[in-house]
C-alpha cells in the first residue's frame, strides 16, 4: 500500500468536503509513493505522538486534530510545529488528518463516544440538511435509565481515564434515560441538545458562563469530559477500517495529549 492509495481510501470514507470551511484536512506531508506497512492513529500530532510513531515504525500517523490548523509562515526548526514537521520528513512518516469531516461522518467521532457510552438508538443530533445520517454529535437512549451522579460515574468508567475525570452539572438525583453527545469542544451545541429534549448532554471544553446559562434557560443536566477523552474512541474504528481494507499493521495510541495533569483540591 502506497501512501497515496491510503489517502484515496481515507477520503472516500472520510471527503475533505465533508470538512468545515475553517478547517484544514487531509494529506499534510509524505512522499505520495512512499510505501505504508504500518499506521499510527493519534488525536493530536505532538512530539510524544512521534516519538511513539518512530519507535514502532510506522510509516504513516493519522490523526484527527490537524498539525497546521492555522495559517503559518515559516515550519522552521525553531517553532513548535515545524520541529515536527521535520522529525517527520527525517523519519519518512507521512501525516494526514481527518477533523470535521469525520466528526460528521457515520460512523464518526460522535457516534464512537455513543458506542463506548452504551447508548442505543443513535440519530444525530444536528443532523447534515443533504445527508440527514450524517451530521455533528448523536442522540441517543440509556438501555436502562439511572441517575446523573450514576451517568457521570458510568462515562467515568467507560472513557479513557485522564487527570482532569469527568465534572456534571444538574441535579445528581435527576433520572437520565435519554443522552445527546459530541466530541470535543461541543458548547456550540447547547441549544441543539435544549431542542432535542434529551435529559442530560455529554461534551467537552465546556465554559463557566455558556453552561451557567443553559442550565439556567432550563437545558438538560451537563457532564465534560476532556477533548482527548471524547474524541479517543474514534481512532479504534479507523484502525478496524485500515486493517481490514488497506491491510496495514494499525497501532492506536493511548498518550494523552491533554495539557493537564493534575486534578488538587477538595471535590465531592
Amino acid at each position: 500500500m502506497r501512501v497515496a492509495d491510503l489517502v484515496e481510501l481515507l477520503e472516500q470514507r472520510y471527503p475533505p468536503a465533508w470538512a468545515e470551511d475553517w478547517d484544514r484536512v487531509g494529506f499534510v506531508l509524505g512522499e505520495p509513493d512512499a510505501e505504508v506497512g504500518k499506521v499510527l492513529l493519534a488525536v493530536d500530532c505532538d512530539p510524544v505522538v512521534v516519538d511513539e510513531a518512530e519507535a514502532a515504525g510506522a510509516q504513516l500517523v493519522f490523526t484527527h486534530h490537524p498539525l497546521l490548523l492555522r495559517g503559518v509562515s515559516s515550519v522552521a526548526p525553531t517553532t513548535y510545529k515545524g520541529r515536527i514537521v521535520h522529525r517527520l520528513i527525517r523519519a519518512g512518516i507521512a501525516l494526514y488528518t481527518a477533523h470535521t469531516n469525520g466528526d460528521v461522518a457515520n460512523p464518526g467521532v460522535s457516534d464512537a463516544l455513543a458506542e463506548t457510552l452504551g447508548l442505543v438508538d443513535v440519530r444525530p443530533l444536528r443532523p447534515d440538511p443533504r445527508a440527514p445520517e450524517r451530521g455533528h454529535g448523536r442522540i441517543g437512549r440509556l438501555a436502562e435509565p439511572m441517575t446523573l451522579a450514576a451517568f457521570a460515574a458510568h462515562a467515568a468508567d467507560r472513557l479513557p481515564r485522564t487527570a482532569a475525570g469527568v465534572r456534571a452539572a444538574g441535579d445528581p438525583d435527576a433520572l437520565v434515560t435519554t443522552v445527546a453527545v459530541s466530541g470535543g469542544a461541543g458548547d456550540v451545541f447547547l441549544a441543539d441538545a435544549t431542542r432535542a429534549g434529551v435529559d442530560a448532554y455529554l461534551t467537552a471544553d465546556l465554559r463557566h458562563h455558556p453552561a451557567q446559562e443553559h442550565l439556567a434557560d432550563g437545558g438538560p443536566a451537563l457532564v465534560d469530559v476532556t477533548h482527548w477523552a471524547s474524541e479517543r474512541p474514534w481512532l479504534d474504528g479507523v484502525a478496524a477500517f485500515l486493517r481490514a481494507e488497506a491491510g496495514v499493521q494499525t497501532i492506536v495510541s493511548d498518550v494523552d495529549t491533554s495539557p493537564w495533569v493534575l486534578l488538587e483540591g477538595k471535590h465531592s
